[in-house]
């Protein structure tokens, strides 16, 4: 098994975050297997959807219509409604696995691999590439 991590730096708000091409760079490695991605953090996820097009907005709509920065949350430190940032990985979970094929991710025609941050008081974000070749 091959295996990387990669820091990104997420900045101050939301964000849905397109890693789509660094895991292409990654799977070159191999010419078929898996691409297993995990986030070792207890606030951040991995979706794989269209982004470009409004689905990355309309994700982050979603989140904020279902986890609310309000102040309802047990879990309740650092910024106003800090607790959603915790319950967001049981809706958007913090791993995914790819097929790779040739060398190549086989994804969809739109499909992107993305970091989801909701939480705004870490600015950097881990993400572990791992290889396991076929």
């Amino acid at each position: 098994m091959l295996t990387h991590t990669r820091e990104f730096r997420t900045g101050g708000s939301e964000v849905v975050l397109d890693i789509t091409s660094e895991c292409a760079d990654f799977v070159t490695r191999a010419p078929d297997g898996l691409l297993q991605l995990f986030v070792p953090h207890a606030t951040a996820g991995i979706a794989i959807l269209e982004t470009g097009a409004g689905s990355d907005e309309d994700l982050l709509a979603a989140l904020r219509d279902l986890l609310p920065a309000d102040d309802r949350w047990r879990h309740a430190h650092g910024s106003r409604g800090h607790g959603r940032s915790h319950v967001m990985p049981a809706l958007i979970p913090p791993y995914a696995t790819v097929p790779v094929v040739d060398g190549r991710l086989a994804l969809g025609t739109w499909q992107s691999i993305c970091l989801v941050d909701l939480n705004v008081d870490n600015a950097v974000r881990t993400v572990r590439f791992s290889l396991i070749p076929g």
